[in-house]
């Protein structure tokens, strides 16, 4: 009798039948690590390498999971009762587990997608957050704010948020609103703030300064005044502006007026 049909005692395949089984689970395995190498080579470039190699050992074990189950289905091998238990027992972990789950599926498509990447000043608007990202991972995302506080965020919170990027951008506009008392020259305080804009080396040529009247409040005639400057110093050039228009105005002799308030009594 020929080997390959030799039953083996105390088992309902032949010899033959059990090869082909193993021969199966090790293509299985070297399917799987072929996927593996050809997922890395695609993925490095649009995740971050913890990302990456979660995704790899995710198809990696899929694909032997799947071929041991294929070669013990061709045994003869009966996966009723193990299927049932196992779909009881994956309802009760699916249940307890669908958070972590969530989180690990936005993690991924954070790494994807990429709203924000390490070094990033955001703003949580949902939860008003503001700070640095320092690390994305694979289920949450910690973040310094702006008073030196480390948080961990849930990757779901993060990806399912509002998010104001400050740096996606090279240019960053500074919007700033200048008041003037009603008595002083308009023209001549647009013309001091224009010059002060202009002097200063930090904000940009393109797009051009904009100065304008925008509002005739209670105590003060109101100039907003709109200038881009690189994202990364933003804050500084900010900074700069405010106490510059502020010398400036002093300087040309501009008041900028305190809220007044006029009251009148009846004899």
């Amino acid at each position: 009798m020929n080997w390959i049909e030799t039953t083996i005692p105390g088992l309902n395949f032949t010899a033959g039948q059990l090869v082909f089984a193993l021969i199966v689970i090790v293509a299985g395995i070297l399917l799987g690590k072929l996927a593996k190498m050809t997922s890395n080579k695609i993925l490095s470039s649009v995740m971050s390498e913890n990302a990456s190699n979660l995704v790899q050992r995710i198809i990696y074990y899929s694909m032997i999971i799947v071929a041991t189950l294929a070669a013990l289905s061709y045994l003869g091998i009966d996966f009723t009762g193990a299927l049932l238990a196992g779909g009881i027992l994956g309802i009760v972990i699916g249940f307890a587990t669908q958070s972590v789950v969530a989180n690990l599926i936005s993690g991924i498509f954070l790494q994807i997608d990429k709203p924000v990447s390490i070094g990033d000043p955001i703003g949580i608007i949902d939860e008003h957050l503001y700070g640095v990202i320092l690390e994305i991972n694979i289920l949450s995302t910690s973040i310094r704010t702006f008073d030196g506080v480390n948080l961990r965020i849930p990757n779901e919170k993060l990806f399912t948020s509002k998010i104001h990027n400050y740096s996606k951008y090279v240019a960053r506009r500074v919007v700033i609103t200048v008041g003037i008392a009603y008595k002083e020259d308009i023209q001549k305080a647009k013309d001091l703030i224009l010059k002060t804009l202009n002097e200063n080396s930090l904000i940009l040529a393109e797009p051009a300064p904009l100065v304008y009247v925008d509002e005739l409040a209670d105590s003060s005639v109101n100039f907003s005044v709109r200038a881009w400057a690189p994202s990364t110093i933003w804050f500084t050039v900010r900074t700069q502006v405010v106490q510059q228009i502020k010398n400036m105005l002093d300087e040309g002799g501009v008041e900028i007026p305190f809220p007044q308030r006029v009251i009148w009594q009846g004899e």
